[in-house]
């Protein structure tokens, strides 16, 4: 099941990165998986960082960077980076953190990405050259095992890829491993407000369909316990955007699903159990 999980998001991910470099059936990236569109079933991406990335920062980057990004936050403002330090992108994309993290901690830091997608790999290679910044490299793995020594890194960021994970404790695990000693994670991610079994089955596939594998986020609470096991202290999780029952009837209509799953007992449902996305904060105690 997880390496099916992983296929899964790993076509939708290359889907992605294909058709921001026009290479694919469209210009943009689908608020869907790739597998559930049809050619005509045009839909529009989804915004899912509700405007966290300022002007200034979109005018720093390619657009096919910013196209490309499939997040639910902007990790880069919420980790407070300062020039020298090493910062760590999980699942980092077409590269967007990235390199604004590399820009803040330049000249004598540097900022790592690491994805399991080539395409979207290619296509962070390709930002990196059209913008010109030097103190950034790209790493080909997986989150739930990462190709880093021990206390490597300041910072690990990430935007909505934790979540994407059948293996969180691994994820959450490792990125302690490579935090140096008093070391900071700061992520945004999709959390469910509630408890999640109360989701009908169906319910949980609209949102999937809306946001793409966001039925692998976690309980609020069930965030909090998976990083104080892997040893964080400092433990915050802030809520930034709740995605109402208007917002989630609107987008399960991506690729015609709006009739299937957008019911009465699927809004009602989400009422009870909003899903949201958060800035989580943690840190490694010092030595």
């Amino acid at each position: 099941m997880c390496d099916e999980l992983k296929e899964q998001v790993r076509k939708r991910y290359a889907a992605a990165a294909v058709a921001v470099q026009g290479t694919g059936t469209g210009s943009q990236t689908s608020c869907c998986e790739p597998s559930c569109c049809s050619g005509e079933a045009q839909a529009e991406k989804v915004d899912l960082t509700g405007g966290s990335y300022s002007a200034g920062e979109l005018r720093e980057l390619p657009a096919s960077a910013t196209q490309a990004s499939l997040g639910c936050g902007n990790p880069v403002a919420l980790a407070t980076l300062s020039p020298g330090e090493v910062v760590l992108d999980l699942g980092s994309g077409g590269g967007i953190d990235v390199l604004l993290s590399a820009r803040r901690v330049a000249p004598d830091g540097k900022a790592y990405g690491l994805d399991m997608t080539d395409e979207m790999l290619a296509l962070a290679h390709k930002n990196q050259q059209e913008v010109g910044v030097e103190n950034v490299e790209f790493l080909k793995g997986e989150i739930e095992d990462i190709s880093l020594p021990d206390e490597h890194v300041d910072v690990v960021i990430s935007n909505c890829v934790i979540n994407l994970s059948p293996k969180k404790e691994n994820a959450l695990r490792e990125a302690f491993r490579v935090l140096k000693p008093a070391g900071r994670f700061a992520v945004s991610d999709m959390i469910f407000l509630g408890q999640k079994s109360k989701l009908l089955p169906e319910v949980v596939r609209s949102v999937e369909l809306w946001s793409g594998c966001v039925s692998g986020a976690l309980e609020k609470d069930e965030y909090e316990e998976l990083l104080a096991a892997a040893g964080f202290e400092g433990i915050s999780v802030e809520v930034t955007h709740t995605y109402g029952s208007a917002a989630v009837s609107a987008m399960s209509g991506c690729c015609g699903g709006s009739e299937q799953y957008a019911d009465a007992r699927s809004t009602q449902a989400l009422r009870e159990v909003p899903l949201a996305s958060a800035f989580i904060r943690a840190g490694k105690p010092e030595r």
